[in-house]
């Protein structure tokens, strides 16, 4: 019994780079505990050992999910299979925590969300920014008028090659039937422009596909109408250079560009200036940010996490613009 807070029993599905690092975050936060994980690739599990010694791997998912000491369902595998365990997990009466997207298939994630409402399981699905101080004193300024009238934003994202070095074991991710950079990055700003403007309306998309069809885009290029707010939308993959990850929102008054993912930078009207520094380190902040409002989410408590019900919203924006 943690002195703040019972522990929470997680069970992990899937210990690729993400599975792995929530393992990482999680055993250093004191309101967690692992009920064991599951992988089908042995070195996936072997590294997901090294990080947590008394990680228990389990023969198979269904058995871990339905543990009695499991409260909640981490879903950490590539997309295709995440119904799969989340419907494992409903049938169970456990908590489903999802890694983004809910799926690729618009139809398949809505019957999923259907059913997670008619049994009213608890879900939550990890964009990672959903807890991030930047994007607290964002949504702040903005409910408080402080940016004056959102006149537009613009999201920007640039990749010199992809998937990135440490996405390599993560291979699915260069193939247009589950990956990409607009289902991977660009959903996470779709979110955030519907959490900080409202709903989105896709006016219109044009991605760049490689002359190899099973691959990847390579550039996208979309509009959105949020609430009245016109959002123009920028992807680019290639050439040398620096990666690119940004959301500007110009405002009359003032200007916020959340960068880097935890970054915030500001403007009146002069050059950008960088906010947030007194708190160090914003990415390790952000990762116990989070965690400690999934923690919350699970006591039933007040959180920020957004609902499978906002990942099918940002799910159907991504599939239209990919949509040939």
């Amino acid at each position: 019994m943690s002195a703040i807070g019972r522990q929470h029993g997680v069970a992990v599905i899937g210990l690729g780079i993400m599975g792995r690092r929530m393992i990482t975050n999680m055993a250093s936060h004191d309101r967690f505990r692992f009920t064991g994980a599951w992988d089908p690739s042995a070195p996936a599990c072997e590294q997901a050992v090294a990080i947590a010694p008394d990680l228990a791997i389990t023969g198979g998912a269904e058995t871990l999910i339905r543990d009695d000491a499991t409260d909640v369902v981490y879903i950490a595998c590539p997309p295709a299979w995440h119904r799969e365990h989340a419907e494992t997990a409903i049938a169970a009466g456990k908590a489903v925590y999802c890694e983004k997207p809910l799926g690729v298939d618009v139809a398949d994630s809505a019957e999923l969300v259907a059913r997670m409402t008619e049994t009213a399981t608890p879900n939550i699905v990890n964009f990672a920014q959903a807890s991030s101080r930047a994007v607290a004193l964002t949504e702040e300024r903005i409910k408080a008028g402080a940016l004056g009238e959102i006149v537009g934003a613009d999201i920007i994202v640039h990749f010199s090659r992809w998937p990135r070095d440490w996405q390599a074991d993560a291979d699915w991710l260069r193939f247009r039937e589950q990956g990409g950079y607009t289902r991977e990055v660009l959903s996470h700003f779709l979110y955030l422009t519907e959490r900080l403007l409202g709903p989105a309306e896709l006016i219109g998309s044009m991605p760049v596909y490689q002359d190899d069809p099973a691959l990847y885009e390579t550039h996208i290029l979309a509009m959105l109408d949020a609430n009245g707010v016109p959002v123009i939308v920028h992807g680019s993959s290639g050439g040398r250079g620096p990666d690119r990850i940004e959301m500007t929102l110009r405002g009359s008054d003032r200007s916020h560009r959340l960068h880097d993912w935890f970054e915030l930078r500001t403007s009146d009207g002069g050059d950008w200036r960088q906010e947030l520094s007194e708190f160090g380190d914003l990415r390790a902040d952000g990762f116990k940010r989070q965690l400690d409002s999934v923690a919350a989410w699970l006591d039933g408590k007040p959180h920020v996490m957004p609902s499978a019900h906002d990942a099918l919203s940002v799910q159907k924006l991504v599939e239209a613009m990919l949509a040939d």
